[in-house]
């Protein structure tokens, strides 16, 4: 096969990998976020505080189930966004993409381990971790790591997401512009309201949404081209 045509193919498969994988992260982690969001009450603590575990272990145990699917569509996100980029990448911002999105994504596997472990802990001692307060550290410990620090890693991820495409022309001035503005309210939002988190999922489904047109606009028009020329 021709060389120009077999990169030619390359490009064109790979902004399709890259929105496919996009739209999985958006559907698997805003659905594993509305489950735990369905079960866990706003209040930290009180006197039945413990109270979000009983008879709602199965929707918490599904909702973690999804979180490893989300982090691998994820990954794969930002491996196929870099590759797309190729030599217009730019090393600093790149870097800082690339390592903001592994920190997101190691903080949310965090979140999920202390929220399984709180669900086995209290399947086998529940009276004993409603009693001395670990209950109440783990899920205060949970919301600080996936709503403070995660949270603000995706709004960096955005940032220097937002800089390249600015400096490449990749995407449209406004997705740019909403990159950014989206970013900068992740990282000044003070909150411990899980709603907030679902602004990182949904930016990523609309650039997923507009990657997958523009690839097949591509793709359709490349096979125009083609039939004119067998035509000659």
């Amino acid at each position: 096969m021709n060389p120009e045509i077999a990169a030619a193919r390359r490009r064109l498969r790979t902004p399709r990998a890259a929105a496919v994988a996009g739209i999985l992260f958006a559907v698997l982690f805003s659905a594993s976020m509305l489950l735990i969001r369905m079960v866990l009450p706003e209040e930290l603590s009180g006197p039945n505080a413990a109270d979000w575990l009983r008879g709602n272990t199965s929707l918490i145990t599904l909702a973690l189930t999804l979180v490893p699917f989300a982090g691998i569509a994820f990954l794969w996100f930002m491996g196929v966004v870099r590759s797309h980029l190729g030599e217009l990448e730019d090393q600093l911002f790149s870097s800082v993409m690339f390592g903001s999105g592994l920190l997101f994504l190691g903080m949310i596997f965090v979140s999920a381990a202390l929220a399984g472990g709180i669900i086995t802990s209290y399947a086998l001692a529940a009276e004993q971790l409603s009693n001395n307060g670990v209950l109440v550290f783990g899920r205060a410990i949970m919301y600080a790591i996936s709503n403070v620090y995660a949270i603000r890693m995706a709004g960096v991820f955005m940032i220097s997401l937002g800089s390249i495409w600015t400096q490449t022309r990749a995407m449209p001035r406004p997705l740019a512009l909403l990159t950014y503005a989206l970013a900068l309210l992740l990282l000044i939002t003070i909150s411990f309201s899980m709603w907030i988190a679902f602004i990182f999922p949904a930016w990523v489904l609309i650039i997923s949404i507009f990657i997958l047109r523009a690839s097949l606009r591509n793709k359709n028009s490349n096979q125009t081209d083609d039939l004119k020329v067998n035509a000659k």
